[in-house]
């Protein structure tokens, strides 16, 4: 059952998750959606590596390769694909330049995108299509698509016999939402067209976020899953691993992928050896249980927003800690009045909050994360009302 985006009622917090972090708590941080914040007892494992490090280079980094595979296996355990179709990467930006770089395409291809899609995504999408001669189509999806279903008629409906590829968003980043589902992955692959989805909010956030029809999924886990930064994941379905072509060559590229892709030479590694601490830590909250939470704070944030200042709650996704809602035409409708209203909104309030450029009307995201209070999306719509008004 969907609450009624305007009356969605706020968690109970959940004991003993309030020391679990080291935020300013003078700030009201509704953005962990774009950075994530690392938790202690998982900053601590991180902190340990890093002197075990310092104590001795030389033995730490020849026994590197080992232990980020011993890594990635207890991760391939929680995310689904076994451990030989998963290599850790530092984030989806770089995944997606691996992956684009993978695929052959030919003068006269087209790839394609929708409007949803993260920014720096995109850009790697155009650049790689300028340099093989391919064309980009971009798929305009209303903020107002009701469901799924809808989105998956409008992306079919932008295929044609030259499209190969597709690079789309799993939980999209400006609208919070479900583009690449199920259903979707399958007809494309019915249609012949590669698949690279952007699953950057998936891990943690979603019980199964590894879609196993996409050719290529990535994922970070520094945001709902607890991971340090720079911690993300590439999965390959097996008829492309042999395919990957890593971003640079390394001492490891004998081995072939996963290991081709992960080693750098003198990286830090640290945050990737202490990822599994951060599904350690989720599953002795209990997973289900912080979902849940997390899934209806966001809910009761954009009912506050909603409620307070008369926005228009964007369709949402059930299960997804973050909710988004269609600001007044005139406001964040271009990239620098997006960033002033952010801005403005920490200066003079103290609130972290992340706003999209959407013509017509910015899109406001907001976020839901252990840490949060009711009481802090109240504390948004004041200073937004402030904002809208001119004041």
């Amino acid at each position: 059952m969907i609450e009624d985006p305007r009356t969605a009622e706020p968690p109970a917090p959940l004991p003993g998750t309030e020391e679990l972090f080291t935020l300013d708590r003078e700030a009201a941080h509704l953005n962990h959606g774009s950075y994530g914040t690392v938790p202690v007892p998982v900053q601590r494992v991180q902190e340990r590596l890093r002197a075990e490090q310092e104590r001795d280079p030389d033995g730490f980094f020849a026994d590197l390769p080992g232990r980020v595979g011993a890594a990635r296996a207890r991760l391939a355990a929680e995310l689904g694909p076994g451990p030989d179709r998963l290599a850790l990467v530092a984030n989806v930006t770089e995944a997606v330049a691996i992956a684009l770089d993978s695929v052959p395409l030919a003068p006269g291809d087209r790839i394609l995108v929708t409007d949803h899609g993260y920014g720096a995504v995109t850009q790697a999408v155009r650049r790689r299509a300028a340099e093989a001669g391919a064309e980009v189509r971009t798929v305009r999806l209303p903020l107002e698509t009701p469901d799924e279903d809808a989105v998956r008629e409008a992306v079919l409906a932008g295929c044609d016999g030259r499209t190969v590829l597709a690079v789309l968003d799993q939980l999209s980043s400006p609208t919070a939402r479900r583009i690449a589902g199920p259903a979707l992955l399958a007809a494309l692959r019915g249609h012949g067209v590669t698949t690279v989805v952007d699953g950057a909010h998936a891990p943690g956030m979603l019980a199964a976020p590894v879609e196993p029809d996409a050719d290529f999924w990535f994922g970070n886990l520094h945001k709902w899953a607890f991971a340090p930064r720079a911690t993300g994941v590439l999965a390959v379905r097996p008829e492309w691993t042999d395919k990957v072509r890593p971003l640079a060559l390394s001492w490891e590229h004998h081995r072939g992928f996963p290991a081709n892709v992960e080693w750098r030479g003198t990286y830090d590694y640290t945050p990737w050896l202490a990822a599994p601490a951060g599904f350690e830590l989720l599953h002795g909250l209990g997973a289900d249980r912080v979902r849940r939470h997390n899934a209806r704070l966001a809910a009761h944030g954009q009912a506050v927003l909603a409620r307070r200042l008369g926005l228009e709650p964007l369709p949402a996704t059930p299960g997804v800690a973050m909710r988004a809602l269609r600001l007044p035409a005139g406001h964040g409708e271009d990239d620098g009045t997006a960033v002033a209203l952010m801005a403005e909104l920490w200066r003079r309030h103290g609130v972290r909050t992340v706003v999209r450029p959407w013509p017509g009307g910015g899109v406001l995201r907001v976020s839901a994360q252990l840490y949060n209070r009711a009481h802090e999306y109240e504390r948004l719509a004041a200073g937004l009302a402030e904002s809208l008004a001119g004041r």
